[in-house]
């Protein structure tokens, strides 16, 4: 046993120092990337925010809808063959990925789809990258397929990130344990804190020509433009794009205590209030809803390792897509940066003990 005792930090223990700045407008920001694959050696441009692939995120009416922002979707792996035969063509290939995990089935199936209808990416997840196995099948699909483009995760350290890349994958995917749904930290305690793992994995990867995504831990439009700070080349949404209509869900309508009374013009009492609210349920991918939904249940041998919450409906994804760019545009002009490239190059973190001021927050 042994302790490492540098200090980690997550997004809520930084916030960018602002620097003089020459941009007049946010307009002026530039937000799309272009990157050069190191093993796929394809070509890649557009705007490197990820829907995750998950239940009511990882739809392909999300991406749909997000790739006329120019913006990048993993559709779940519990997409059926016909599914995709039914949808492939609403969505933009170059801004889409086909989720696999190690399993023969799933990858059986991914073929098939990558075969028929020529998709240039394939996301390989799962909870636990450290496996040696999922080595051997990031290899496995680099041979079988030379010019995909390969997602490949989750890890947390830069020993693993050069592994994957070396192993073949183009993007590592760095999370363990942030998301607002996983509960791995509770069940296991493994994780590491995400702007740290996010810089370090980040700084392994470019240093071998490979690229990373943050996935997990964002809440708010700064917490995404602090991953890109830290050196994310592509940031990953799950609990920020979920609740939409392109997720599917269903809305239910919920009554709420207000903890309030109406009162007469004097004070007395009449009644309580009560609010009505619409929410969407919102579950993480190691839940047990989602392996009652897709596994038949929770295996003997294993625990839940995710939540289920209901999270308030928030309309179509486009509201939200738009407020979260014109945050990062906003974040990037009050550090001088005119365009994301610039972004990492113009950030200076400052530590804190407090990002927001709460008072009218309940």
């Amino acid at each position: 046993m042994r302790i490492e005792s540098e200090i980690k930090l997550d997004f809520k223990d930084v916030l960018f120092r602002p620097k003089r700045s020459v941009l007049r407008s946010r307009k002026q920001v530039d937000l799309n990337r272009e990157y050069k694959f190191r093993n796929s050696h394809r070509s890649w441009k557009g705007i490197p925010i990820m829907a995750a692939n998950m239940d009511g995120v990882g739809t392909f009416n999300m991406a749909s809808e997000l790739s006329f922002l120019n913006m990048f979707t993993c559709i779940t792996k519990q997409a059926s063959e016909k599914q995709w035969d039914e949808n492939i063509s609403k969505i933009d290939r170059e801004f889409t990925a086909i989720s696999v995990g190690t399993n023969k089935e799933e990858y059986f199936k991914a073929k098939s789809v990558i075969n028929k209808h020529r998709l240039k990416w394939i996301c390989v997840d799962i909870a636990n990258g450290y496996s040696e196995h999922f080595v051997d099948f990031v290899r496995q699909v680099r041979s079988d397929y030379p010019k995909i483009n390969i997602i490949a995760g989750n890890v947390v350290t830069a020993d693993m990130t050069q592994e994957l890349i070396l192993a073949g994958a183009d993007i590592v995917k760095v999370g363990i344990g942030p998301g607002s749904v996983c509960t791995t930290r509770i069940q296991t305690g493994v994780g590491y804190p995400q702007l740290s793992a996010v810089m370090e994995c980040a700084d392994a990867a470019h240093g071998l020509g490979g690229h990373i995504i943050a996935d997990g831990g964002c809440t708010c439009p700064g917490d995404v433009a602090k991953a890109f700070g830290a050196g994310a080349d592509f940031v990953m949404l799950g609990g920020m794009f979920a609740g939409h209509n392109e997720g599917g869900g269903t809305v239910e309508i919920k009554i709420f205590d207000k903890n309030e009374y109406e009162t007469t013009e004097y004070g007395d009492r009449l009644g309580k209030k009560y609010e009505e609210k619409h929410v969407v349920k919102f579950y993480g991918m190691s839940s047990e809803t989602a392996m009652n939904k897709h596994s038949g249940g929770v295996a003997n041998y294993r625990s839940s390792e995710g939540r289920t919450v209901e999270i308030p409906y928030k309309g179509n994804v486009k509201k939200t897509a738009l407020n979260i760019l014109g945050g990062i545009r906003s974040t990037c002009t009050y550090v001088g940066a005119p365009s994301l490239k610039q972004l990492s190059k113009c950030t200076t973190f400052i530590r804190c003990t407090q990002q927001f001021n709460n008072v009218y927050v309940k």
